[in-house]
């Protein structure tokens, strides 16, 4: 750095930590420097610079002035002088320190897949946010699943100053407490602790999810549903099937009907199901199909043009996620309820520095946050056919 800025070692050392006066052009040199370089100056480093404070006061010399005067007189020259007043001099930049802001936290952020979902990517923005607000720094460690790279990824924590962690997950499941984690102060972002885990945790409302989503497909019109929904057991997957059949037991009087059908939570999944439900005559299959997921969405896309039909003409589909570069790129645009990956980024970071300064989050029970409808082109009123003049 000292190179870059054409200064010395002692200089960028000076202008970087406040240690003697620099001129403010070779300070902004330095900083400079410093920038386009990537530097960040390391907290551990520079805790051992409160003891230097002491050694720049002269207070053991103060008592010699009453040695050197033997006349009353003279000892009172001393006194006028104030000399305890000329001794704060030394201890003002000391003062300046005890007043100056605390360190730039540091905060871990352990994901497992932001390489291959935009969810774990809106996590990491929420949280950025907040840290912005806040004024910390973020690193942020991606293990792509791998539970050794995990692992190495959490031992390595301590060794980069790091304060805190928050420990994410792209998919709502029940996680154990990595031992890994020592005990750094941990906030669980996306997942529920496991048994004998009490940690603060935020997660989707999942049953909140499927319930907007019958809600809106309810006031367009429909009465006849299917919910694809995941064969794996989750939170997510019964947090789901419970906000689908409690959203539709209302309309039950009204004459609504429903099916539940359990698959891949994936483009095959749906697709399967989507071509034996839609094979059904048209007064008896749905006229609306809510998903587990986007990806199962886009396979009853894919089942229904493979029948002949049209989305939303002859079924209405929508799905949960919001995954835009596949919820956007299909044709129509698919409805979706996006799951609150950035609200539980911000939730998160919020939690953990309050937990940092010393304020207990509540860790009884995961908070619950809502999802968004996001309205596109996938859901229309239901047509009302006679099913001989269709041919279906």
């Amino acid at each position: 750095m000292a190179a870059e800025a054409g200064v010395s070692p002692s200089t960028v050392s000076s202008a970087l930590n406040g240690t003697r006066a620099v001129r403010p052009e070779t300070r902004e040199r330095v900083l400079r420097a410093a920038e386009r370089l990537g530097y960040l100056p390391s907290k551990a480093p520079k805790a051992p610079k409160a003891p230097k404070a002491p050694k720049a006061s002269t207070a053991p010399t103060a008592p010699k002035a009453p040695e050197a005067s033997k006349a009353p007189e003279a000892s009172k020259a001393p006194e006028a002088s104030k000399a305890p007043e000329a001794s704060k001099a030394p201890d003002a930049p000391r003062a300046a320190r005890e007043e100056s802001p605390r360190p730039t936290r540091v905060i871990g952020v352990i994901t497992d897949g932001i390489a291959t979902t935009p969810f774990a990517g809106r996590i990491v923005q929420g949280a950025q946010e907040v840290a912005r607000e806040r004024g910390a720094l973020l690193m942020v460690l991606d293990s792509g699943g791998d539970p050794e790279l995990e692992a190495h990824h959490l031992c390595s924590l301590p060794e980069h100053g790091v304060d805190g962690v928050l420990y994410t997950r792209t998919v709502h499941a029940e996680v154990e407490r990595p031992r890994e984690l020592g005990d750094l102060p941990v906030v669980l972002v996306g997942a529920a602790p496991a048994d004998g885990w009490t940690v603060p945790a935020v997660v989707p409302d999942e049953y909140a999810l499927a319930s907007a989503a019958v809600a809106h497909l309810l006031e367009v019109g429909h009465r006849r549903f299917a919910f694809l929904t995941s064969d794996e057991d989750t939170p997510a997957t019964r947090g789901r099937a419970d906000g689908f059949a409690s959203a539709l037991a209302p309309a039950w009087y009204d004459g609504a009907r429903s099916v539940v059908e359990r698959a891949a939570p994936d483009a095959a999944g749906g697709r399967r199901v989507a071509r034996r439900l839609l094979h059904l005559p048209v007064g008896e299959r749905p006229t609306a199909i809510v998903c587990f997921n986007d990806q199962m969405a886009m396979g009853v896309y894919q089942g229904a043009e493979a029948l002949g039909l049209e989305v939303p003409r002859d079924a209405s589909v929508l799905g949960i996620g919001d995954l835009e570069l596949l919820t956007e790129s299909l044709d129509p645009p698919l409805s979706t309820v996006a799951l609150p990956h950035r609200e539980m980024g911000r939730w998160g970071m919020t939690a953990l520095l309050a937990l940092l300064e010393g304020r207990a989050a509540d860790a009884a029970e995961p908070v619950q946050l809502a999802g968004e409808l996001v309205e596109r082109r996938s859901v229309a009123r239901p047509r009302r056919l006679i099913p001989w003049l269709t041919g279906r």
